[in-house]
């Protein structure tokens, strides 16, 4: 959703997504009947056979560019492109894709952050050096599939109407330069941006605050435009929605106290504003 590292795991997709085989079959359908072989139409692409081949047997997530073209150059008549946001979601763990529609989808949105940047205000390199942190290791080519997927989440701030989003971020987020004092500077500046946006708050709880209501970890808040409110709570290389009114109504107070008790959104991007100016 956009907690702390991002809130999907960086993990690679299940083999076994179903949408990523249906693409796959669909695809190489297309590719059959128009008589392209592979490496021609992998060419004409940009991609490699062997690229092609991951496609089709569901074993990589198509960007989506690749089905746009594709859909065209097979003349799929937009069978492709009508399954473009479905094998989007792929690029998530399962647990996480039912999240990734709601927040797609949301009129609200809240997150509160304890561990990194939230994944909705995360530059490339800072994402890129979160994923490259990971442990165990991740390969070269899953890092850059998890940046592209982050990076395509941002599209949310520019939805029509303008959802209302809010973040409150600990301090020690902030202090942390994950990838190195430059990549931070980036980050920083990045959230001062998007907290110059008139649907969006950023709010910053100071470490040496005495109360607080949110000792227990991270979470995000989700409005949907049908009145639902949602509540996605992370855990270890895990996550779970809460859509019951009870454990939601909780969170809710949770965060409603965390808001009170954090720097207004001017002072906080003016503590962002002297964060930068301190490095």
């Amino acid at each position: 959703m956009g907690s702390d590292a991002g809130t999907e795991s960086p993990g690679p997709p299940e083999p076994d997504s179903g949408i990523l085989r249906v693409f796959g079959r669909q695809l190489k359908r297309f590719r059959l009947r128009t008589g392209l072989e592979r490496a021609e139409f992998g060419a004409r692409t940009g991609y490699s056979a062997s690229t092609i081949a991951a496609f089709e047997q569901g074993r990589r997530v198509p960007p989506p560019r690749f089905i746009d073209v594709a859909d065209g150059i097979l003349d799929a008549g937009g069978v492709l492109q009508e399954m473009k946001e479905e094998v989007a979601r792929a690029q998530y763990p399962a647990f996480f894709r039912d999240a990734a529609r709601l927040e797609a989808e949301a009129v609200e949105l809240h997150v509160y952050a304890t561990k990194a940047v939230p994944g909705l205000l995360q530059t490339k390199e800072y994402a890129r050096a979160v994923f490259a942190m990971w442990r165990p290791l991740l390969p070269e080519g899953v890092i850059a599939q998890r940046v592209a997927a982050r990076l395509a989440r941002h599209e949310f701030f520019a939805r029509e109407p303008l959802p209302t989003i809010s973040f409150v971020i600990e301090e020690a987020v902030l202090r942390r330069p994950l990838g190195g004092w430059p990549v931070m500077r980036g980050q920083l500046e990045n959230i001062l941006r998007y907290g110059q946006r008139r649907n969006v708050e950023i709010q910053v709880i100071p470490t040496e605050l005495e109360d607080h209501a949110g000792l227990e970890g991270p979470f995000t808040l989700i409005e949907t435009r049908d009145g639902r409110r949602i509540a996605y709570v992370e855990g270890h290389k895990d996550g779970r929605l809460h859509t019951e009114r009870k454990p939601v109504r909780e969170i809710e107070e949770q965060y409603g106290i965390l808001r009170a008790q954090a720097l207004t959104p001017r002072a906080s991007l003016t503590f962002i504003e002297k964060l930068l100016g301190d490095q």
